[in-house]
């Protein structure tokens, strides 16, 4: 499996963001939250984007700093989901923290979060 995090994996749409806040389903593992919407079939199985709350982090060096640790676990740990689903999503990491986070930190509880939205998954397929 490929560990990269190209332009097409990126969530850009403006519609889908909104769609994903909507009517999106959530999973949260304190302090990161997946929310996740089914899309429909694109180049790439799973689109994803990362937010950081102003409210939390005035600095937006602060922010960049999280988003970037965020997408680098997520780059790192996306093997967990891509390869055990054959549907399309949408994914949105937001960060609900107050403290800067440690890689570590941030990297354990986003295998934790994969994996319950996996088990979630997983769960509404079988019934």
């Amino acid at each position: 499996m490929d560990l990269s995090f190209g332009k097409k994996e990126k969530l850009k749409s403006k519609k889908l963001f909104t769609q994903l806040f909507e009517e999106g389903k959530g999973v949260s593992v304190y302090p990161l939250k997946l929310i996740y919407i089914s899309t429909e079939k694109k180049e790439t199985p799973i689109q994803t984007g990362v937010t950081v709350s102003k409210r939390n982090f005035k600095s937006a060096v602060k922010r960049n700093r999280i988003k970037r640790l965020l997408r680098e676990s997520y780059r790192l740990n996306k093997g967990l989901v891509f390869n055990n689903t054959d549907a399309n999503f949408a994914f949105l990491f937001l960060y609900l923290g107050k403290d800067m986070p440690s890689f570590e930190l941030l990297d354990q509880k986003m295998k934790l979060v994969l994996n319950k939205f996996k088990l979630q998954i997983n769960e509404k397929n079988t019934q």
